[in-house]
């Protein structure tokens, strides 16, 4: 007698593909042309079973079914486009299209509905006394996936939960929706709203703000109007992308040219309030957490950016913890020692110190 066994394609549908990684708890969907649907668990990337390869025409129609027509016609032009999208009852999420070898691809970032406490994400007294003083620039800094949008979403949705303030905040694209509160909050997309985040800036105290989110400084026009914003009494978030503290001295200043640097120098030291550097380690019993090195703007700070001695700034970070201040390290043997990661896994993200 002959067995006969059959293998049943799953039909790939970008919205039944997207609500798979929200079920298992994915923070990203991959879709690219000769792989597996693949999806990013904890860090790691996984192919989601029970599928097949995708093909050209499948990559091409998924991406086609969540575009608008004007939206394809950038995609088209452009060969890269980011978009939020939104799934009624299953989530939002960040959508990013590219090209590859000519073939379409498309990175989908799972966003959370509920935007979480500031103490759920271990942030404590000291961000509160960042966001009490109402003016300055506090920048949250990370290499891609670290947890900064989240970290700026959480802010911000305090300051709407407990004050009483007009906020506005520039984004590519929208990730989190904040809800109705205390506060009054206009959410800026980039290329439906406005034009790039140079125009979104330049027009935005127009908009009678309190506080101005930035979603990210990107270059040197929306770098010089984010300090013009933060020197005029303005409270602003933004964020970078370095990998500590230190060097967010070093990215700001040198994107300006040699002239200015000195000025900028000045201004910074002057208008900075506090700096959140963080990565998210694996956590002991599964999902990640975020490490954090804080950095505040205390007069020995200031000083050092004035002087551009910014080797200092990691001595000064090392002996202010009854400032509130803590280092990478520091924070990484926190989290060993009150059993959120393993071992390894602290020895494998400590730093070298000088």
């Amino acid at each position: 007698m002959y067995k006969f066994y059959f293998i049943i394609k799953i039909k790939m549908e970008i919205n039944n593909l997207l609500k798979e990684a929200v079920e298992i708890g994915a923070s990203d969907l991959h879709l690219a042309v000769g792989h597996n649907p693949i999806v990013r668990i904890d860090g790691e990337m996984r192919d989601l079973k029970g599928y097949e390869e995708i093909s050209v025409a499948e990559n091409k129609k998924m991406i086609d079914s969540i575009l608008t027509v004007s939206q394809k016609k950038k995609y088209q032009e452009e060969r890269e486009l980011d978009l939020s999208y939104e799934i009624n009852k299953i989530g939002r999420f960040r959508i990013n299209l590219f090209w590859e070898r000519d073939n379409p691809g498309l990175v989908g970032r799972i966003i959370n509905h509920e935007i979480p406490a500031l103490e759920d994400i271990g942030l404590g007294d000291v961000v509160l006394k960042m966001l009490k003083q109402r003016q300055g620039l506090i920048l949250v800094t990370g290499l891609t996936g670290s947890g900064k949008s989240t970290t700026l979403a959480s802010m911000v949705n305090y300051l709407n939960e407990n004050e009483s303030l007009a906020i506005v905040t520039l984004e590519d694209p929208i990730e989190y929706l904040f809800p109705k509160s205390k506060s009054i909050i206009a959410q800026r997309e980039l290329g439906s709203d406005m034009l790039s985040f140079a125009e979104g800036l330049r027009h935005v105290l127009r908009q009678d703000p309190n506080v101005i989110m930035v979603g990210e400084m990107r270059d040197l026009e929306s770098i010089a109007l984010v300090l013009t914003l933060a020197e005029t009494g303005h409270l602003v978030l933004a964020t970078i992308h370095t990998p500590n503290a230190a060097q967010v001295v070093d990215r700001i200043i040198d994107v300006f040219p040699a002239y200015q640097q000195q000025q900028i120098r000045l201004q910074f030291a002057t208008i900075l309030t506090g700096v959140i550097s963080q990565q998210l380690l694996p956590k002991k019993g599964g999902g990640r957490i975020a490490a954090r090195e804080i950095l505040l703007n205390t007069p020995a700070i200031s000083n050092i950016i004035r002087e551009n001695k910014i080797a200092q700034i990691n001595t000064v970070l090392q002996t202010s913890a009854d400032k509130g201040m803590i280092t990478m390290n520091q924070s990484i043997k926190a989290l060993y020692e009150n059993d959120l990661i393993e071992k390894e896994v602290a020895k494998n993200y400590l730093v070298e110190e000088d």
